[in-house]
């Protein structure tokens, strides 16, 4: 399998959580999907991640893509199969994916080159920071006294929760989240030690 790819991607990033926590093989493509339209071979919407199979088939968006991984092995099953205990995991990567777009929404409209500086506007940044400010709120309130975000197993939950922190570290390195999530902080410090999320931390730009 390949996985089409940037380094810096939070949604890639979980895509190789993933896989390495399911010890599945793969070789990581780079690609810009900003220089270079070289992605839309394989995914017409030209984002990544995109998963190519062997036979050439692409799987796309990172929810599709995790969902598929995780039935390939039932080494470190990170899904639930089904009933509520499913769904709650799946909620709480909805919730960590909603920040992200929140937060991507924003940096594009603050840091996008196709803008000129007096076209941003102010107000649209605000209303997406507003959402990942209540989607972290309601990550702090969800998570409470659990050891994992879906209880008492490591789970995709705790991936995706995991790469929306890894985030916001990355690139809205001012948010002091840690300092009114507590709960948060040590969630992410755990997440931390795992290799998974050692070795795919994003390059310091």
């Amino acid at each position: 399998m390949k996985l089409i790819g940037a380094l810096t991607s939070p949604y890639v990033r979980k895509v190789r959580i993933v896989m390495a926590e399911k010890k599945l093989d793969y070789k990581l493509m780079l690609e810009d999907v900003w220089g270079s339209d070289a992605i839309l071979k394989s995914n017409p919407l030209g984002k990544v991640p995109c998963l190519v199979m062997e036979g050439g088939e692409a799987v796309f968006d990172s929810r599709v893509i995790v969902e598929y991984l995780d039935t390939l092995s039932p080494v470190g099953k990170l899904i639930p199969s089904t009933g509520r205990e499913r769904v709650e995991v799946r909620t709480w990567e909805a919730l960590a994916d909603g920040v992200l777009d929140a937060c991507i929404l924003a940096r594009l409209e603050a840091n996008w080159s196709g803008r000129a500086p007096m076209e941003r506007s102010q107000a649209w940044i605000e209303r997406q920071m507003s959402r990942v400010h209540a989607g972290i709120a309601a990550m702090g309130q969800g998570l409470g006294d659990k050891p994992w975000c879906a209880g008492n197993h490591f789970s995709l939950a705790d991936v995706a929760v995991g790469c929306a922190l890894g985030y916001l570290d990355f690139r809205f390195g001012h948010i002091d989240w840690r300092g009114g999530q507590p709960q948060l902080a040590r969630l992410a410090e755990k997440l931390a030690t795992r290799p998974s999320f050692a070795e795919t931390l994003p390059p310091k730009v």
